[in-house]
């Protein structure tokens, strides 16, 4: 079975690093070791040279005594020195086991007595000097002379595996002081994470996070909000239709029931109406608390699109709706919120105009924004009621249209996701309500 290297970025860095350190001391080692033997190889080559050297002043007083002194030969002598004459007669030797006489001058390596002589032959007047050293002798003394250079690198190597550990262990506190609050914190526990004493590769992705937060805390707040204001205005349209099939019950008469029917009938368009708003309400929420990425929006495109789809309701009521203004042409956005802002605009324009009335939409290319404008021919919205009209379930007072009062709410929050800027005025040319959406180019 093979092995799986470890996915902690802790783990793998140390084994890494320590494993980089195993080698790099191991190189350094073998590079010491053999560049120490090297270095004693050189010295014992002048020590020998310098020796033959010596001798050329004078014979040591054992060989001038003419005889070899029995305990000279049992010493141990790290070389061995033998003299001999121009005619090859040997005049001294420090050893008793001779070496074989060179003629080559210079250093040389000799096989002798089971092992190999490392040999230093010189000429010097009648006499030729030869100062020879066993190479096992050699190599044990360079070995130890190199163990001793690479002695250091073993010992730094295991505390350089410890400093590495220190260094990588409180380097990377800081994200498991993170991951510990992460792993704490409760699941509705929204709050961001501190971003304090990060290195500079974890923040961002802190940040993501704590953006991520905010924007699920976001999504929660709005479904609390949603779920308690969808309970409070079902209430009443549920409880009007219990009491219009009450009144169906007891109606006595075919006039009063169908009076009742009737009744029921619009309750149930109404309620069927506020379900269908709560359910563009929150699927436009779902989608913005997502952060959905945007997409070429042409607003041209929709707005003759939704014309076409209210048109039907428009000449029911004679109300007649154009388009007076569609300039090509896309910016980035949402395109399905952005339908549904156009489709509401709409709708409350056609709702809101009496019969007989007109309904007029501009799109247009203004400067660095696209500019989509809804006028009407209805009564308007008082000045003082425009900004509440953008919240929730509000409704102008003696209003005669039906409606949830959450149309223009998801208008505000389409503009809002968009960037955009809502405005609502009275039409200088139509008399009723101008809605003009500002979307900014670069939005």
């Amino acid at each position: 079975m093979s092995l799986q290297p470890p996915h902690s970025l802790r783990a793998r860095l140390l084994w890494l690093l320590l494993a980089v350190i195993v080698v790099t001391a191991l190189v350094q080692a073998i590079v010491a070791y053999r560049t120490a033997r090297a270095e004693a190889d050189e010295i014992f080559d002048y020590h020998m040279q310098q020796t033959a050297l010596s001798l050329r002043s004078g014979l040591p007083r054992q060989a001038a005594a003419g005889h070899d002194d029995d305990e000279a030969h049992d010493e141990s002598y790290d070389f061995v020195v033998q003299v001999w004459t121009q005619d090859g007669l040997r005049v001294f030797q420090s050893a008793r086991a001779a070496i074989p006489r060179r003629e080559t001058m210079g250093f040389s390596d000799v096989p002798a007595r089971g092992t190999t002589y490392r040999v230093f032959t010189m000429r010097s007047g009648a006499q030729v000097i030869q100062v020879a050293q066993d190479m096992a002798a050699r190599r044990e003394m360079a070995g130890t002379l190199a163990l001793r250079t690479a002695a250091p690198i073993a010992v730094m190597a295991p505390l350089s595996m410890l400093l590495v550990w220190w260094v990588i262990s409180s380097s990377l506190a800081p994200v498991q002081r993170v991951r510990r609050q992460v792993s704490e914190r409760q699941a509705d526990d929204l709050n961001e994470v501190s971003e304090a004493g990060l290195p500079d590769e974890v923040r961002p992705l802190v940040h993501e996070l704590n953006l991520l937060f905010a924007r699920v805390r976001q999504a929660f707040d709005a479904q609390k909000s949603f779920v308690a204001d969808a309970a409070h205005e079902l209430r009443s349209p549920l409880a009007a239709l219990k009491l219009q099939v009450q009144g169906l019950q007891r109606a006595s008469d075919d006039g009063t029931r169908e009076l009742a029917v009737a009744r029921l009938h619009a309750g149930i368009d109404r309620a069927t109406r506020l379900v269908e708003q709560l359910l563009v309400l929150a699927r436009h929420e779902a989608s913005a608390a997502g952060g959905q990425r945007p997409h070429p929006v042409a607003l041209s495109e929709l707005v003759k699109q939704a014309v076409a789809d209210i048109a039907g309701a428009a000449q029911s009521r004679r109300i007649d709706i154009g388009v007076s203004r569609a300039d090509e042409g896309a910016f980035p956005g949402h395109p399905d919120a952005a339908r549904i802002l156009v489709r509401n605009l709409l709708d409350n324009a056609v709702k809101y105009t009496p019969e007989g009335g007109t309904v007029d939409v501009e799109v247009q290319r203004s400067g660095d924004a696209w500019l989509l404008e809804v006028q009407d021919s209805g009564p308007g919205i008082d000045e003082v009621d425009r900004e509440r009209v953008l919240d929730r379930f509000y409704r102008v007072a003696g209003s005669q249209a039906t409606g949830s009062g959450l149309g223009l709410a998801i208008v505000k929050s389409i503009a809002d996701l968009h960037g955009a800027v809502l405005t609502l005025d009275r039409s200088a040319r139509l008399g009723g309500l101008c809605v003009s959406v500002r979307f900014p180019v670069g939005s």
